[in-house]
């Protein structure tokens, strides 16, 4: 076969797998399985042999007319570079990983066969967009996997927590995506069309007349999808979904699609300046801030959850500064330990029986329970915390080394303030990072209390896909010497300042934290896990292995109380609470806009019910007591009618023979 045909299986193939499943979901419920698992195996392998095709080399081009459309038509276009060939591989492996991990971690829920129907279309709209040429064909499958995330978001419909969560992925995001829409157009219309290389060889050519305005745009769509301040605040609780969801959406899919979209049309938002300069204010501002967040979360899951939201907070930055090898190259690195890190967090809280970090630490025992989600873990925590020699550690170095020359006025694609930016953001985040990973594994696997209850060996399924991610986590960032012919030439060697400087803040980050840990632990006295109190009015704990069970998810019933041994109030001090909101992010929004949408909201309503129903109502009846009384002079009796018909004929003379007197007196 040829390049061509391969790569367009590639996304066809879980499209098909995920029709197939609905379709046979009820009537061959033994299909379900090797039809979720298979065609997305097929996919990741056809898109290895792409990529090994394409080496980095000459980017695969293939179009046809999807459809006439006048002066700027839309076609079926593939555009496949060094980028797109090594995302699709990594949204194929991740996905299969996902799939295989689902098998058991969903193998008792009735509607796993929409589930895997769903994982299968939403895999099917990210290669879509990875491989599209054409904008408007991107579009389809990023406007997909926003429904898709809907759908699994709120895969525990039963819950208010699940529904809410779902309906807020989806809004914050078409909030984002109505922008996006109309930068898509006007890009079109400067360029004359929405084939990318034909846009980009209009950027060359200057021929784009409003960049800044369509940069601006299209960023608003980006933020919303990569969950990039301002609009980062779904992504958090999208953690109602199972948890090989969040895995999906954090490592491979959804919010990898902005920065991906970025990267392939980094030339439009490097022709404004101020377009890069925003970009970069959004990446330090998102980096910082959720690294602060998910220092003080409770719940494993939001940890990682604030986690991602950094981490493509520095894919943002290295693109800020003009450098997407750096950027692809950190997508690439983090979406195999973030994809890791959920899956092994899966297994913990089926073990420990909660998503809380204060309830794991009043456990012991915990990492012998689960040991192999222990030492993969432990892994991935070290390639997040970008300790040499991890993945995380390469990838993260590439971006501070784009951000220093940048700022060293070494860059004509990035102002130097853009550099600085994201730069003194970079250290300061990797400080905080390092922190939040070291915290996570102390109160996951180094509790203190009664033994951990212990739920028998998860299926083989799950456990093997974590070794299978382990891999790439440790060992990808080794094959930075080999990666340039597929990044644009661009060599991602870490310079002796950044590495010194990188390394050295998140081993200091690290310390600091085991350090009050140690302090914070000496001081408590740890009840025993029974004597856990939940917060006024709250419900118990659940485990998510029981909310599976039970078909409902636990989180938003997590409770516990305070641990007097967690080292993040020490750390952050009066900043703690803030940053365990979000800093009021919610909050604001709240007041500047749902608020007020719901007082118009009650306005109209009041509106229409006691005014415009009442002239409804009022009209109806004003009708109906005029034919009452039409109906009672309806009498059927013809003498009546006669007299009445006199009696007007004689009140009509008499008023005509008045009115004749008082003309002729007139």
């Amino acid at each position: 076969m040829t390049t061509t045909t391969l790569a367009v299986l590639v996304p066809l193939l879980p499209f098909l797998g995920a029709a197939a499943g609905l379709l046979l979901g009820r009537t061959a419920p033994g299909f379900v399985r090797p039809l979720a698992v298979l065609p997305t195996l097929a996919a990741a392998a056809l898109a290895v042999v792409v990529a090994a095709r394409q080496q980095g080399g000459r980017t695969i081009t293939a179009s046809t007319e999807l459809t006439p459309t006048g002066s700027v038509p839309i076609d079926l276009a593939l555009h496949i570079d060094g980028f797109a060939a090594l995302v699709a591989v990594l949204v194929g492996i991740v996905a299969s990983c996902v799939q295989i991990y689902s098998t058991g971690y969903l193998r008792d829920d009735p509607r796993y066969p929409s589930y895997a129907a769903l994982i299968s279309l939403f895999t099917s709209a990210m290669l879509l967009v990875v491989y599209s040429g054409d904008l408007m064909v991107l579009l389809v499958g990023w406007e997909i996997m926003g429904i898709c995330s809907y759908f699994l978001v709120g895969h525990y419909w039963e819950t208010s927590e699940a529904r809410a969560a779902s309906l807020k992925a989806f809004l914050v995001t078409k909030l984002g995506d109505v922008p996006f829409l109309i930068g898509l157009f006007a890009l079109a219309a400067d360029a004359g069309t929405f084939r990318i290389s034909g846009i980009l060889g209009a950027v060359a050519a200057g021929a784009v007349d409003h960049p800044t305005l369509v940069a601006l745009l299209l960023l608003a769509g980006v933020a919303g999808k990569s969950a990039q301040f301002p609009l980062h605040t779904w992504l958090p609780d999208a953690m109602a979904g199972p948890t090989p969801v969040s895995a999906l959406i954090h490592a491979a899919t959804m919010v990898a699609a902005g920065v991906y979209f970025v990267a392939r049309l980094l030339p439009v938002f490097a022709a404004s300046a101020a377009a890069m300069t925003v970009l970069a204010a959004m990446a330090a501002v998102t980096m910082v801030g959720s690294a602060l967040a998910a220092l003080a979360q409770d719940d494993i899951k939001r940890v990682l959850a604030y986690s991602t939201i950094g981490q493509l907070g520095y894919m943002s930055g290295a693109l800020a500064v003009g450098d997407r090898g750096a950027a692809v190259f950190h997508l690439l690195s983090h979406g195999a330990f973030k994809a890791l890190l959920f899956l092994a967090a899966g297994v913990i809280i089926h073990a420990a029986g909660t998503n809380s970090l204060a309830a794991m630490s009043r456990m012991s025992g915990l990492a012998k329970r689960v040991p192999d989600a222990y030492w993969t873990m432990t892994v991935a925590l070290l390639a997040l915390a970008a300790i040499p020699p991890f993945a995380g550690f390469f990838s993260k170095e590439a971006v501070l080394v784009a951000a220093e020359h940048t700022a060293l006025g070494d860059s004509a694609v990035a102002p130097a303030g853009a550099g600085w930016a994201v730069l003194v953001a970079g250290l300061l985040t990797a400080v905080l990072t390092a922190a939040y990973a070291m915290r996570l594994w102390l109160l996951a696997f180094r509790g203190r209390g009664a033994e951990a209850p212990d739920h028998g060996r998860e299926p083989v399924a799950m456990t093997t896909v974590l070794w299978v991610l382990a891999v790439p986590s440790l060992a990808f960032g080794l094959t930075f010497d080999q990666l340039p012919g597929w990044f644009d030439g661009h060599a991602l060697t870490p310079t002796v300042t950044t590495a010194v400087l990188g390394t050295g803040v998140a081993l200091v980050g690290g310390l600091i934290t085991y350090g009050a840990w140690r302090h914070t632990t000496a001081a408590a006295a740890h009840p025993p896990i029974g004597a856990v109190a939940a917060h006024p009015g709250a419900e118990p704990a659940v485990s998510e292995a029981e909310a599976i069970a039970a078909h409902t998810p636990a989180y938003g019933s997590i409770a516990a109380a305070a641990d007097p041994s967690d080292p993040a109030r020490l750390l952050l001090g009066p900043l703690h609470r803030h940053a365990a909101a979000g800093f009021h992010v919610d909050a604001v929004y709240s007041a500047l806009f749902v608020r007020p949408v719901r007082a118009a909201a009650q306005l109209v309503r009041f509106l229409d019910r006691e005014v415009v129903d009442t002239y409804v109502s009022g009209s109806g009846t004003g009708a109906r007591l005029l034919g009452s009384a039409v109906r009672r002079a309806q009498t059927g009796n013809v003498q009546t009618y006669l007299g009445a018909l006199l009696a007007g004929s004689v009140v009509l003379a008499v008023a005509a023979v008045v009115l004749s007197n008082v003309n002729a007196g007139s």
